[in-house]
């Protein structure tokens, strides 16, 4: 089976170890093809496997799958110069992380070629977890994809849906959680460093991680919020004064003290007398208390 990717980076170099342990044919398309050693970066990124480095007209056709691996910013514009040369009997996977409407463009973008269009949504870090990072595919034809992909191919995909954008509604709303976690290990490992308590700091909360299930520590935070947020409020205002004494600037930390002060403004005790049994009470109390934000 020949396998195209548009844009060679981390993701296709991972993938593509994959797909040719399991015989795939491979071809790729990159723009550093149109720079001076443009190529030999991109073979030493290839880690050995034999890729067919081509222009995008060679790439796509005749491609089984072609798979779009570029910079969000440039995935229509991707998607727009392959539409010339697919045809019925090629899907075109688009893995960029955009939003779900961007997806929506995509596939009205693809479909008047003939062309199967499937949604994908990489999770996790490609850089750690390599061809085995886990791939939600969406869309009318991603059971298909998953079957080819995955059960001939070896990617470690899994069929999410068949409306286009809700696997990568999963994905943005996952980022929420794992790009905002990322953003605030940062500010409170710069803030230890800048204490001289680092190491400490990072022992702490590594153990209270592995000996205790996440799910059990992250539900207790979200019950016990609806009684304890206004202490905790008071709390991080002077954690955030600590992080201006230190010399930084308290972005995560200041955005987690208007949070709890904005917890304080929705009536939260009215409402919990008590911490209740299950985390779902919290979450429906926000959901039905928050105002929509203008979009």
């Amino acid at each position: 089976m020949r396998v195209a990717f548009i844009g060679f980076g981390e993701v296709a170099s991972a993938f593509s170890s994959a797909l040719a342990a399991r015989g795939a044919e491979i071809a790729a398309y990159d723009v550093l093809l149109e720079q001076a050693g443009g190529c030999d970066r991109l073979r030493a990124r290839a880690h050995g496997n034999k890729v067919e480095f081509c222009g995008l007209p060679d790439a796509v056709r005749g491609a089984c799958y072609v798979l779009s691996t570029v910079t969000t910013s440039v995935a229509r514009e991707a998607a727009r110069r392959c539409v010339p040369h697919l045809a019925a009997g090629q899907t075109y996977v688009d893995l960029n992380a955009t939003d779900p409407g961007v997806k929506l463009e995509i596939e009205r973008i693809i479909t008047p070629s003939g062309a199967a269009f499937v949604e994908g949504a990489v999770l996790g870090a490609v850089g750690v977890t390599g061809a085995k990072t886990e791939v939600l595919l969406g869309g009318p034809h991603g059971r298909r994809a998953e079957r080819e992909l995955g059960g001939e191919l070896g990617l470690n995909v899994r069929f999410y849906c068949e409306d286009i954008g809700k696997a990568s509604m999963f994905k943005m709303l996952r980022s929420v959680f794992s790009k905002g976690l990322e953003a605030l290990l940062i500010e409170f490992l710069v803030a230890g460093e800048r204490a001289g308590i680092r190491d400490d700091l990072w022992r702490e909360v590594t153990e209270l991680m592995a000996n205790h299930p996440f799910e059990k520590t992250a539900a207790n935070w979200v019950r016990s919020h609806a009684t304890a947020h206004a202490r905790r409020y008071h709390e991080m205002k002077q954690v955030a004064n600590v992080l201006r004494q230190l010399g930084l600037d308290p972005t995560m930390t200041a955005a987690t003290e208007a949070f709890f002060r904005r917890s304080g403004s929705l009536e939260l005790h009215e409402r919990f007398s008590a911490t209740p049994a299950t985390m779902d009470e919290v979450v429906r109390f926000f959901n039905e208390r928050l105002p929509a934000a203008p979009r």
